[in-house]
């Protein structure tokens, strides 16, 4: 008995000191936002505890959380995240501070660096200096022309958009000996690598949890079946009957006169199958669940279809999509509002001045842009949150081409004036933008004209989005019901 109100005692002296020391943090912390902040720097967005900070708040839902803090504090404003200072700037003026800094002054490889390399592997994106990832941007460029676009023709159905996405990836981008290794092996390792991309990796990339044993262990075999293919097309007598990007890669030499390793070749497509594959899978899966709450949209991009191609449909030809506009609108109009990135970040390198304010960020403080929050504001987009194609008709959305930059893989606009940029901007801009469109384009009018969709009967509209991924994805169930037209 005494032995068991000494543990009782015990226990009630921990959790004492354990409340005095959460009540002295947050007195601090409250008095420290109230009497010592800094008016050169942003207003910080109020929170309770030191450490967690808004990280709870911008985790459920990034845009309700942006939009909260805009409304209150204006498009400038930083807030805690995990411990770490995070300075928002909103709109196209902070699209264009943030995306379009200076290399000296702005860096995105402090940021994803630690969070990529374990799935990508090393030497390549972010995990290289960034003259080095220009340079390899430029060399995978070849595979996003319109030369290997044009292979695109058909594409088979299958149970799930990513399986669709990544088939038409694997056969378009990286040659027949990846699309014949699509098997059940390399859908498994696919998805032990896709684990790597936790949230918790931004913070313990290195953790030895269950998801990063299966993530490193999947990036292994999967290099060493792209290093396989590498050895044999090397040992080969005669090259590849079709050129695509490994073939291409393996010809590219670096400024040094360097060629590419064979391990960087084999990190480099693991990098373009990952990459690529998230944002189409999430975007096709957010056309279905559009196009089943809105069934008379599916129909009308059937009939544009039978317009422009014939009553019997033939085979999906490159010179084709450009008649299918509604098709194009479709795909713009779900990027518009369920794009698959919300945040983009870059660490300060230096103190930097915000034009037009007395804010000046320093360098222990990390930028964050939103171009989503341009695409969901009322003052670009009336009925923001309304999705509607059709508001794409008469709406064009001009780059000024006399705008550009060369970041070392070639002439693109800067892009940021724009309230539109699912792609992002500035020199870590996807250069698979191209190739992007034209596969949702693809998958959707394959779908259309096969099979017709309608919500399950206990659900309108649209599932809410998943925020808990680095990818914004559709909150599961998104399930729709379909028939198919010969039926």
């Amino acid at each position: 008995m005494e032995l068991s109100q000494l543990v009782v005692t015990q226990i009630w002296h921990i959790t004492c000191y354990v409340s005095a020391i959460v009540f002295v943090s947050v007195a601090a912390n409250l008095i420290y936002q109230t009497f010592f902040y800094s008016r050169n720097e942003p207003p910080v967005v109020f929170h309770w505890f030191p450490f967690i900070g808004s990280t709870v708040r911008y985790g459920i839902d990034p845009y309700k959380f942006f939009f909260e803090c805009r409304e209150k504090h204006g498009d400038i404003f930083t807030f805690i995240l995990l411990g770490k200072k995070i300075t928002v700037y909103l709109g196209t003026d902070g699209n264009e501070f943030i995306l379009n800094g200076k290399l000296k002054d702005v860096n995105a490889e402090e940021v994803y660096g630690k969070f990529t390399t374990p799935v990508f592997g090393s030497d390549v994106v972010y995990d290289c200096p960034n003259s080095k990832l220009m340079e390899q941007k430029k060399f995978v460029k070849f595979g996003l022309s319109q030369e290997a676009l044009e292979v695109l023709r058909t594409v088979d159905l299958a149970a799930a958009m990513a399986e669709i996405t990544i088939f038409t990836a694997g056969r378009t981008l990286q040659g027949d000996e990846v699309r014949g290794k699509l098997t059940s092996e390399f859908a498994d390792l696919y998805h032990d690598l896709d684990l790597g991309f936790q949230p918790i990796n931004f913070m313990l990339p290195w953790a030895p949890l269950p998801h990063n044993r299966k993530r490193d262990k999947a990036h292994a075999r999967m290099r060493e079946i792209y290093l396989d293919i590498i050895r044999q097309r090397r040992n080969a007598a005669t090259a590849p009957a079709t050129k695509d990007m490994i073939s291409n890669l393996m010809q590219c030499v670096y400024k040094d006169g360097k060629p590419i390793p064979d391990k960087e070749i084999a990190h480099m497509m693991i990098t373009l199958l990952m990459a690529g594959q998230h944002s189409s899978s999430a975007i096709s899966c957010w056309i279905m669940l559009r196009l089943a709450s809105q069934p008379e949209v599916t129909e009308a991009l059937y009939k544009e279809q039978v317009d422009a191609l014939g009553a019997d449909l033939p085979p999906l030809q490159y010179k084709d999509i450009s008649k299918l506009t509604l098709h194009a609108t479709v795909v713009k109009e779900t990027l518009r509002i369920h794009s698959s990135i919300h945040t983009l970040m870059r660490k300060v390198k230096n103190p930097l001045p915000i034009p037009g304010t007395q804010f000046v960020i320093p360098t222990s403080h990390t930028l964050l842009a939103s171009p989503g929050v341009t695409a969901r504001d009322e003052t670009y987009f009336p009925n923001a949150m309304v999705w509607d194609p059709y508001r794409w008709v008469d709406r064009v959305e001009v780059e000024d081409s006399s705008d550009t930059v060369d970041y070392g893989y070639g002439a693109v606009s800067k892009g940021t004036k724009s309230p539109y940029l699912p792609f992002g901007a500035g020199r870590h801009r996807c250069i698979g933008e191209k190739f992007a469109y034209l596969n949702l384009q693809v998958i959707v009018a394959t779908l259309v004209r096969e099979f017709r969709f309608y919500n399950p009967e206990d659900r309108k509209g649209v599932p809410e989005t998943d925020y808990a991924s680095l990818f914004s994805r559709p909150m599961q169930p998104a399930t729709v019901r379909w028939e198919r037209r010969n039926a």
